[in-house]
């Protein structure tokens, strides 16, 4: 019998000569080290966890799609979730007990618990894809779902913590997105996008009891699912993407139209795949830069367009939601078409899909944008949107889902440092600015604990707050984790 066959083959009446040689038995046979084998024959492989969050919610029983941070209370997070279900907790991290010298002490160290509910908001009938706190206060918070519903909640003592149901409303089969209306003018107003490409405007009011949730604004020229959308800084125009390659950017107030000008069906500025120098197929991220100038679009193919927006000083309006198109210039009402509509960049970051796209604030004139190829590439904004910097495998070829710069704080500080998730389940933060002491790619911080691998375990977006020394994420894995990111 050979040594190297399994036993099970050797026969019952197999000769005594045959056996191994007693002599043989004390022979060494020089090799590698023993290898720990698993049950099935295969080699073992230790895998090293790694967590680096001082805090964790893990009440959803499913991916976490969405996660939104209440304006006037940082710390106050709510997170939607392929549970049905949104919820709203502290993200505060708990003082770190005393642990004990060794695991031989006594008592036994125990595991971390997770963050408190603050409120359960329930009543979805599929995923909360969506969720936004309402601006400037946060008095509202809004989910949305693929049911098509949109309920709201209001906080009425204005603690953060006190949470009552006031209205839903379902207008669409399915929900893409939502965001809130920064306007000063507006607030507590929101806007959605959805799967049979309509766009929708909401203004919340409580104090209405006969329509706390009112219909404001809604559009139908998107031909396919409406992917994305963001509001400019000052909230008076809402730009929209679409799979069908559009972009619209709509007047939602009428205020462009009462400074004079144009618009056509209440947006003023369309672009669509006909246009071949515009086109696209399908666009998936959008953003507007601070000043409220530039509208970027990216999508397949790794494609960014960049069109200019109308700059305009409307004089004050009369009525919270004046039907685009049909104001008048009044008083002294200031418009400038300028760039409106003209494609001012077109560019390319591969050949993978432009998920992600975001403007620093000044004086800083970057603009980033993440890849499902896993890249982040920035571009400068003054100089003909040139690029200033490819960082490759940013997120270690999985996709890149969300960048997002810090705000910066006074003199600017570290308005230059980029915080970006990715499916590879890694939070990592960047110095983008060229010529600096860092690494070249910029890499100044990476924070782990989401199991990663790009299969159910990435981190599907985050919020930080103001300063940039604290992101909360939402992991595909189920659960939200809190991560201190000090700058300094």
């Amino acid at each position: 019998m050979s040594a190297h066959q399994p036993h099970d083959d050797a026969p019952e009446d197999e000769d005594e000569d045959a056996m191994l040689d007693p002599t043989e038995a004390e022979e060494e046979i020089e090799g590698d080290e023993d290898v720990e084998m698993g049950s099935d024959g295969e080699e073992e492989q230790v895998i090293a966890l790694q967590n680096d969050s001082s805090a964790h919610f893990d009440g959803h029983k499913d991916s976490i799609f969405c996660i939104a941070q209440q304006p006037t209370k940082p710390a106050i997070v709510a997170t939607g979730g392929g549970d049905d279900i949104a919820y709203i907790f502290d993200s505060t991290p708990e003082p770190s007990p005393v642990l004990p010298a060794s695991y031989e002490s006594n008592p036994q160290p125990v595991e971390r618990k997770s963050l408190e509910t603050i409120a359960t908001l329930d009543g979805h009938k599929d995923s909360v894809n969506a969720i936004t706190f309402t601006l400037p206060k946060g008095e509202y918070v809004a989910t949305a779902g693929l049911d098509g519903q949109i309920r709201v909640w209001q906080n009425k003592n204005s603690d953060g913590v006190s949470w009552k149901f006031l209205a839903a409303a379902q207008e669409v089969e399915e929900i893409n997105w939502m965001t809130a209306c920064p306007s000063p003018s507006h607030s507590n107003a929101i806007a959605l996008g959805a799967s049979d490409g309509s766009v929708w405007v909401y203004d919340i009011n409580a104090a209405d009891p006969a329509s706390p949730l009112t219909i404001v604004q809604a559009y139908y020229l998107h031909q396919a699912p409406c992917t994305a959308g963001t509001w400019t800084s000052d909230g008076k125009l809402l730009a929209t993407v679409s799979e069908d390659g559009s972009l619209y950017v709509w007047d939602v107030w009428g205020e462009a139209a009462e400074a004079g000008i144009t618009t056509t069906s209440g947006y003023v500025v369309g672009k669509t795949a006909d246009d071949e120098r515009f086109k696209i197929e399908g666009l998936y991220s959008v953003a507007i830069s601070p000043g409220g100038a530039l509208c970027a679009v990216g999508g397949a193919g790794g494609n960014i367009r960049v069109v200019g927006l109308p700059r305009f000083n409307a004089a004050t309006t009369s009525g919270k939601a004046k039907a685009a198109g049909k104001g008048k210039a009044k008083g002294s009402a200031s418009a400038s078409a300028g760039q409106a509509g003209e494609i001012l960049a077109s560019t390319s970051v591969g050949t993978d899909s432009v998920e992600t796209i975001a403007f620093s604030d000044a004086p800083l004139t970057l603009m980033a944008a993440g890849s499902v190829d896993g890249s982040i590439v920035l571009f400068d904004a003054a100089h003909n949107f040139a690029m200033r910097r490819r960082i490759e495998s940013a997120h270690e070829e999985e996709a890149v889902i969300k960048v997002e710069f810090v705000k910066p704080g006074p003199g600017g500080a570290n308005g230059w440092m980029l915080t970006s998730c990715g499916n590879d389940g890694v939070v990592r933060r960047w110095d983008t600015r060229g010529g600096t002491a860092a690494a070249a790619r910029g890499l100044t911080g990476e924070w782990r604990g989401h199991r990663g691998e790009g299969e159910g375990g990435g981190v599907l977006g985050f919020v930080q707050g103001g300063d940039g020394n604290m992101v909360v994420t939402a992991g595909d894995d189920g659960v939200s984790l809190v991560f201190k990111t000090p700058l300094a």
